[in-house]
């Protein structure tokens, strides 16, 4: 848990604004929002933290109380928090399934937007999952456009780079190799990309997602106004994290010449980086007072 105190410092916040959340970015979800905050957080092995605190947490991003806790006796049941009870106070952590999850995802995330976009290598799958496996199938195709894969029609996947790898550590995963065929290959310059990246992706969805991060946390090098609020601090970290974390399931970094996001992804990137490091210590020191159940003792 950090100990040191936070120095006061210039950086660019956004102006507060309405809790109503853009139509490009939808609703935030609460267990979708925990994950992000316990994957910000909470990452040292064995911390834990008071479910009271947790709540008020939530409450600061317009959660009932009884949202919250639902929402976290729900990831309780999908094994990625465990609680433990002390006395009358309640604790939770990151199971193992959930640390795993979440290093894969911050190694996607983190290099996200990083990779050269000259590649010429594509991949593509196809799979005959059975019916009776539909929450594999649909755990499968969540964890394939997280890895930038689009489909072209039912059970076909593409992605505008080489996955293997990623790809096999999922199929071990999941155990579903047996069901899933997967080829690496250059694509065909006899035919135009316009079809197949018109059907796998929507990019004007991704050019609304982007727009409306700019617009929320601003541009990069913008003036930076001085932070004296590490609640403030807290929020528009969190939130911008969840936000990005959406990006690599609607962007697939297509190659530069067929790119139509490449600039606007470059000036989001750049102020996710800005704006990321420099409100860590006064975020991750206002997180840790909420959830430490002995600040609250009297």
């Amino acid at each position: 848990m950090p100990s040191s105190t936070p120095q006061r410092r210039d950086v660019t916040l956004p102006q507060p604004r309405d809790r109503r959340l853009d139509q490009a970015v939808g609703p935030l979800q609460p267990q979708d929002l925990i994950l992000t905050i316990f994957g910000a957080y909470v990452r040292d092995k064995g911390q834990q933290v008071w479910s009271g605190g947790m709540v008020k947490i939530l409450g600061e991003f317009g959660f009932t109380t009884g949202a919250a806790r639902a929402a976290l006796g729900r990831l309780v049941n999908r094994d990625l928090l465990a609680r433990r009870r002390e006395g009358r106070q309640a604790f939770y952590g990151l199971t193992s399934r959930a640390e795993a999850l979440l290093n894969d995802g911050d190694r996607r995330i983190f290099s996200f937007g990083r990779c050269a976009g000259g590649t010429d290598q594509w991949t593509v799958i196809w799979h005959s999952i059975p019916e009776n496996r539909r929450v594999t199938r649909s755990r499968f195709a969540s964890r394939l456009r997280f890895l930038g894969f689009g489909t072209v029609q039912d059970a076909t996947w593409i992605a505008a780079r080489d996955r293997e790898q990623d790809v096999r550590l999922i199929l071990d995963e999941l155990k579903i190799a047996d069901y899933v065929s997967l080829m690496v290959g250059r694509m065909s310059q006899v035919t135009p990309f316009p079809p197949v990246v018109s059907q796998a992706w929507r990019l004007d969805d991704a050019c609304r997602r982007y727009e409306s991060f700019l617009s929320e946390f601003g541009k990069p090098g913008q003036v930076g106004v001085e932070l004296s609020l590490p609640a403030e601090a807290f929020r528009i970290r969190t939130l911008m994290l969840h936000r990005f974390r959406s990006f690599p399931f609607v962007d697939p970094e297509l190659p530069e010449p067929i790119d139509p996001v490449r600039r606007l992804r470059s000036l989001v990137l750049k102020r996710f980086e800005e704006l990321y490091e420099q409100l860590e210590i006064p975020a991750s020191t206002y997180f840790w007072q909420k959830v430490t159940a002995e600040s609250h003792l009297t």
